[in-house]
């Protein structure tokens, strides 16, 4: 144990010295710092801003920054823009600090699995030397907050297994405690913090299915095992999830950015916002002057204006958009399709599976639309305002349906599609962005698909009636839950949709392993200072040889295994032999020369195959529990970190791949 703590604390020590030197360079924003800084800045002011990550990770930069003097008011505007006299070391050493943890939970959890202080400390020196870890951990970043709590979440979760023998002990309810409080940290930095989620849950499933096996136990037992891990690993975690969202929305109570990606009745939760505090008639009826607002992120308002489309684009007819911005020509009038509004009739109210007309204010066309293509979507049909004073034809009819409560319609709350009487199409917003003609507003069609998404919902925000009640938007405003519920839709909906930007370096899944290529922090013009994300080339291709070797080596004991055939001494000792060559390939020379000794030795193991000694003493079985214990655990801890990849729809990134690359330096080490 003195060797083990001796080697941990040099690791601990060179861990935080090569973190921690020169945070201060260079003196400008690099890379995402210019997304997570100002998002820290946020949370000091108060600012409500979206991102497409949960909230922790920069919610702990922003209480950072706070501690160490910041007071927000840096704009972060782009890479390569000079703090200045602002305070921003405070933010680049908190993610340091966790950074720096890496490399010794890596010993700790490698020496736990394996009780050897030499693999644990070749291990964590794979972490310690690689520069992609060292930038990584360096800037201000959501990367190093997230691999914490990963491998603090595998560190509890090893930490705990250890004390198996004494159950229900003080130790070993704080591990499994730690292990909760960690996956709910992982989870909420990072929806990717997920698969640490399922690793865990995984590795509690086989334990539980041990104790069930384990006769000696009563059946009390088991299920106060099963108690404590649901307690710990599931409802501990929700709970403090939750709470990190609770936190985020007590926060930022103020309008910011964010607003537009949100509902109108998210929207009016925040200061500032037209419609905190507004009051407007709560149900829809004939005559009500309303705005519409499409439920899709960050789209906008139902608009129009006296603009028509050009020559050659459909009906040379008004133009329909949606618009961002609040504005008079957002401004839409509910009638009957078969009647003007008579304000001195009974008063209607407007229900699910009516059939209305909407008259835009300011120019009196009604919104309308007809057998012609959409002006960029062209399997959609065009919307138009047609019409005078109101008056128009039977192509300016739609059906209003309302996908939940199907009665009245509710202000902010309900969720409205327009279904067109004659083409039987329905009312959406596609996103894309209309040339200059369109004034750059995005474009309005009919779309022919009647399968329900955020693009074809509509609700109602703004709501005037001259002869309706007023009431406080206040009391329409979400639950909690309801807020919870409606951030993880926004979220899921725009990560699986980012794109590329233009000019930017991505990656694909199969270039990480092999160092293909990295990411340039900083660095545009010559005289700059220049930064460039990229692994350490030795480390890294030495850890792909050691999967290499990992799936070689179960493989030809699986085959084994499977055949009945009995292992002798010599076969143990190509096996030492192999892990030895491993050793030697970091330590000696990174030369692929090296790598002959490793391929006789296999070559060897397979000659061994038809000369098995029946009387041999130690039997194959011995050699693949040690290849399906904990490096089975290992190579399987990071495929979960990293196949998933191969199936995401959205742009990635060359640094998606560090938490995997955390568990390919964990079995390099044991093999």
């Amino acid at each position: 144990m003195k060797e083990a703590g001796a080697a941990l604390g040099a690791v601990t020590i060179l861990s935080f010295m090569s973190r921690l030197y020169q945070l201060a360079e260079p003196p400008h924003v690099c890379w995402d710092e210019t997304h997570f800084g100002k998002m820290g800045s946020y949370y000091i002011n108060g600012t409500f801003f979206f991102d497409v990550h949960p909230p922790l990770g920069k919610m702990l930069i922003g209480f950072a920054g706070h501690l160490t003097g910041y007071n927000g008011s840096f704009s972060f505007l782009k890479p390569g823009q000079s703090y200045g006299s602002h305070s921003y070391v405070g933010m680049r050493g908190f993610c340091a600090f966790l950074g720096a943890c890496l490399p010794p939970f890596v010993f700790l959890i490698v020496f736990r699995m394996s009780l050897s202080v030499g693999v644990a400390l070749l291990a964590s020196m794979l972490v310690l030397l690689d520069t992609g870890c060292i930038t990584l951990s360096q800037y201000i970043l959501l990367d190093p907050i997230l691999m914490f709590f990963i491998l603090g979440a595998v560190l509890s979760m090893v930490m705990f297994q250890s004390y198996s023998s004494r159950p229900f002990s003080a130790l070993w309810w704080l591990w499994l405690a730690l292990t909760g409080v960690n996956l709910a940290g992982a989870m909420g930095v990072k929806f990717v913090g997920l698969f640490v989620v399922i690793l865990v849950g995984v590795n509690t499933a086989r334990d539980l299915w041990k104790l069930l096996g384990d006769l000696t136990l009563t059946l009390d037992v088991i299920l106060y095992h099963l108690a404590a891990r649901v307690i710990c690993l599931i409802l501990l975690p929700l709970t403090l999830y939750a709470l990190i969202f609770v936190v985020h929305f007590t926060v930022l109570n103020k309008s910011g950015p964010g607003d537009g990606f949100f509902s109108s009745a998210f929207q009016s939760r925040l200061i500032g916002n037209n419609l905190h505090n507004a009051s407007m008639p709560e149900y829809l009826a004939y005559g009500s002057v309303v705005t519409l607002k499409n439920v899709r992120a960050a789209a906008g308002y139902l608009h129009s204006h006296w603009h028509l489309y050009p020559e050659g684009v459909g009906a040379r007819q008004q133009q329909v958009t949606t618009y961002s911005h609040k504005d008079h020509n957002n401004l839409w009038i509910v009638k009957k399709h078969n009647a003007e509004y008579d304000s001195e009739s009974p008063l209607e109210f407007v229900h699910h599976g009516d059939i209305i007309r909407l008259e835009h204010k300011a120019t009196g066309c009604n919104l309308h639309s007809h057998q012609q293509e959409a002006p960029l979507t062209k399997k959609h049909l065009q919307v138009t305002a047609y019409g005078t004073n109101g008056t128009g034809d039977s192509n300016d009819f739609w059906r209003i349906e309302v996908t939940s409560d199907k009665h009245k319609v509710k202000v902010l709350r309900s969720q409205i599609r327009l279904l067109h009487l004659a083409t039987s199409c329905v009312l959406g917003s596609t996103g894309k962005t209309l040339p200059k003609w369109g004034w750059e507003q995005s474009e309005v069609t009919c779309s022919p698909y009647l399968r329900e998404s955020p693009d074809t919902l509509w609700n109602v925000e703004d709501h005037e009636h001259h002869r309706l009640p007023k009431i406080s938007v206040s009391i329409l405003k979400p639950s909690f839950l309801e807020a919870l519920v409606e951030s993880h839709i926004v979220m899921l909906r725009a990560n699986s949709g980012m794109k590329p930007k233009e000019h930017e370096v991505t990656s694909k899944p199969w270039h990480w392993p092999i160092n293909f290529q990295g990411l340039r922090f900083s660095g545009v013009n010559t005289t700059d200072v220049r930064i460039y994300l990229l692994g350490n080339p030795v480390i890294w291709w030495l850890n792909l040889s050691g999967l290499i070797l990992y799936v070689v080596l179960a493989l030809c004991a699986a085959v084994s295994l499977q055949r009945g055939f009995i292992l002798c001494s010599e076969v143990k000792g190509i096996y030492s032999h192999l892990s030895a060559v491993s050793w030697e390939l970091f330590l000696v020379s990174p030369s692929l020369t090296r790598a002959v000794p490793l391929l006789i030795g296999i070559y060897d193991l397979f000659t061994l195959y038809v000369m098995m000694d029946v009387n041999g003493v130690i039997y194959l079985t011995e050699v693949f529990t040690l290849l399906l214990g904990s490096g089975g655990q290992l190579m399987s801890w990071w495929l979960l970190h990293y196949v998933p990849f191969f199936f995401m729809g959205r742009v990635l990134y060359y640094h998606h791949y560090f938490p995997a690359m955390l568990f390919s330096s964990m079995l390099t080490g044991e093999y």
